[in-house]
């Protein structure tokens, strides 16, 4: 039987994104996205509930995070979750699960990217790379 591995999610950078180079040359973003979940106590009350998300991006897809993605953006991720494991200093193992996004849109108004050139906001509606499995 096969089995699925995807994350969708709609919300807001939390931090401008860190991007780094590997040895071989190719870029990763890294970032975090919150979202908010509304729900009702057994009273009635209206709660909301804020989530983290630490995102990843690959190659061509980190280069657009990197230029375009800052702290406040409302953006669509979708990806799959990855967890790796660290091993730290006197045998201590830590598990991380990340999204590896595939697909991101940016959900704010062109007006918000004035500064950019109308060439460039063109290509960011949706942005595609490849996933990347060393991470």
């Amino acid at each position: 039987m096969r089995t699925i591995n995807k994350v969708i999610l709609i919300g807001n950078v939390t931090r401008d994104p860190l991007v780094k180079t590997t040895d071989n040359t190719k870029k990763i973003a890294m970032f975090t996205i919150a979202t908010n979940r509304y729900y009702k106590t057994s009273d009635g009350q209206e709660k909301s509930e804020a989530e983290f998300h630490n995102c990843v991006a690959w190659g061509a897809l980190a280069e657009r995070v990197e230029q375009f993605l800052t702290k406040g953006k409302l953006v669509y991720i979708e990806g799959r979750l990855k967890t790796r494991i660290i091993d730290k200093d006197g045998g201590e193992r830590i598990y991380k699960t990340e999204v590896v996004a595939g697909n991101i849109i940016f959900l704010n108004k062109k007006s918000d990217f004035d500064d950019i050139s109308s060439e460039e906001t063109d290509s960011i509606d949706m942005l595609d790379d490849l996933d990347d499995d060393r991470f």
